[in-house]
């Protein structure tokens, strides 16, 4: 099957048409008739995509595509109105949505936004596993010479050599994947495997089988058996990113394996044994889980016989020159434009920002900029208005509309025309490029 979709509606008979149509292309197709009902459906059944309404009884589509995003993250959401308006897709984009669509004018585009959505979860879990036989990432690879940052790699070159569990603590995008390639880099296991995985990527009974393995026949589609990721780092270190998105009943799982060294497949009944270090990290305050019953506190010590606490962007300004620095080369060369620069101006409106998504979006700030860059220099001009907007809150500052219209008109000259890939590098649906360049009047 291509995948799992639940479609939330409170009209029924449009919600069995939704769902004859769906399943006509392959799709496993469930229904809820409100918000209430679609919560309990996703907390006992997987799903990849959820085709949700807007306006329903027991709440608003706009607002629940937040509480999807919050727990159950690896989903995608796709809005369907009778009522369209652009600052409800604006907002539903910023929530997290996939695309908004207008009920009637695009229903010819559900089928094709579901197969785009599918293919996006799909992409995401493969890149959510990582599977490396020898270290290539070493603490010379981590730039910045901050106090801060300069103090997280002291601790984590004393722990490396060391068997013991690691746990790394900050906010998103703070770096936690390159220290776990550090510290496996520099410890005894590094000729073996190092096998990372971000559990926020897969729903609880997917990342079950994808950590533990399952026998052939354990469920629906399970036509072999099939080694997990435990077993694969054997002798070797397993990464496990977002660890506070882990499902408690699987938290007990992986307590077992620390604790026995032994796990059970999903479908099989005798004990298998691994030796693996674990090394994991979280992007919430663990202790505070604990108290709310969402961690196992017994996990917690068990994971943090060591941890540490890698700096945000904002306590770390100094290294922005050279962090910006490495990503405009790298950008520049992907996109054939060698020689680039920061301009002193782009440069300090950049360390004078508060980068709430660190070092991940700045490394995204920097690509767009290389692909909006028209001459041998970044300038202000190139950055995302939020950054801009610092150096220029007078009355006849550009607006944003002005100013995300001539990104959008960038971009698409960037890709020659190629609405899919400008909606790509954009990071909104295609729908909504084309909704925006109508708004804009941009030429099609």
């Amino acid at each position: 099957m291509p995948g799992n979709i639940l479609i939330i509606d409170d009209e029924e008979q449009l919600r069995k048409l939704l769902s004859r149509i769906i399943s006509l292309e392959g799709f496993t197709a469930a229904e809820a008739g409100t918000l209430k009902a679609a919560t309990e459906l996703l907390k006992r059944q997987h799903a990849d995509v959820v085709l949700c309404d807007v306006r329903l009884p027991d709440g608003n589509g706009v607002e629940f595509v937040k509480t999807v995003k919050k727990n159950f993250p690896s989903i995608e959401i796709i809005l369907l109105t009778a009522y369209g308006n652009v600052t409800d897709g604006v907002q539903a984009i910023k929530n997290g949505a996939f695309d908004y669509i207008i009920k009637g004018n695009d229903n010819d585009r559900i089928i094709p936004l579901l197969y785009q959505a599918i293919d996006k979860v799909k992409a995401n879990r493969g890149s959510a596993v990582k599977i490396r036989e020898k270290g290539t990432f070493g603490f010379e690879d981590i730039l910045g010479s901050s106090p801060a940052i300069k103090e997280a790699i002291k601790v984590a070159k004393r722990i490396a050599p060391t068997d013991a569990n690691v746990l790394l603590l900050g906010e998103t995008g703070t770096g936690k994947e390159v220290f776990a390639n550090a510290i496996y880099s520099g410890s005894k296991r590094s000729k073996n495997s190092f096998v990372a995985i971000n559990c926020s990527a897969f729903p609880k009974d997917l990342l079950e089988s994808e950590l533990f393995g399952h026998k052939a026949g354990a469920y629906t589609g399970a036509t072999k058996d099939k080694r997990g990721l435990i077993e694969l780092a054997d002798s070797g270190t397993l990464f496990l990113d977002e660890i506070s998105e882990m499902n408690i009943d699987l938290q007990a799982k992986l307590l077992r394996v620390i604790e026995t060294g032994e796990f059970i497949k999903v479908g099989d009944e005798k004990t298998s044994k691994v030796n693996v270090r674990i090394i994991a990290a979280g992007n919430r305050e663990l202790k505070k889980e604990i108290e709310e019953g969402h961690f196992r506190k017994d996990l917690y010590y068990r994971l943090n016989v060591f941890s540490i606490e890698l700096p945000p962007l904002r306590d770390r300004v100094e290294d922005i020159p050279v962090l910006a620095e490495h990503f405009l080369l790298s950008f520049g060369s992907r996109e054939n434009k060698q020689g680039l620069s920061m301009s002193k101006e782009a440069l300090q409106l950049m360390q004078h920002y508060s980068w709430h998504g660190n070092i991940r979006e700045l490394r995204n700030v920097i690509e767009r900029a290389v692909i909006l860059a028209d001459g041998n220099k970044i300038l202000p001009e190139h950055l995302p208005y939020e950054i801009q907007r610092q150096s220029d809150t007078s009355a006849d500052s550009l607006t944003i509309s002005s100013v995300e219209r001539k990104h959008i008109e960038k971009v698409l000259q960037h890709t020659k025309g190629n609405k899919t890939k400008a909606a790509e590098y954009l990071g909104i649906g295609l729908t909504t490029l084309y909704r925006k360049m109508e708004e804009y009047h941009i030429a099609k």
